[in-house]
């Protein structure tokens, strides 16, 4: 088994409401010197097999295609450590 981390992000062009509606809260919490917050999404994707180029190709395709939207967001595909992965489990 193989698994891949995508994270999705907006833009840095692009507007973030919810990332500037935590930066607001932040101040109230107690939290201060936070500069920006940027929020997006997280998907880990397990594959049947060993890692590949073509696994990981495959991925980064539904990444393009359903996980993110290329207009307003970048996404960065990474394959996991799978003692990583168990250790979290």
């Amino acid at each position: 088994m193989a698994r891949y981390v995508v994270d999705v992000m907006p833009k840095p062009e692009i507007l973030d409401p919810q990332g500037k509606a935590v930066l607001g809260a932040l101040p109230r919490l107690g939290f201060d010197g936070v500069l920006d917050v940027r929020q997006g999404k997280r998907f880990e994707v397990e594959i049947e097999g060993d890692a590949t180029d073509a696994s990981l190709a495959e991925v980064r395709q539904m990444a393009e295609t359903l996980l993110s939207n290329p207009v307003i967001e970048d996404f960065e595909v990474r394959l996991v450590d799978h003692t990583v992965a168990e250790a979290a489990r």
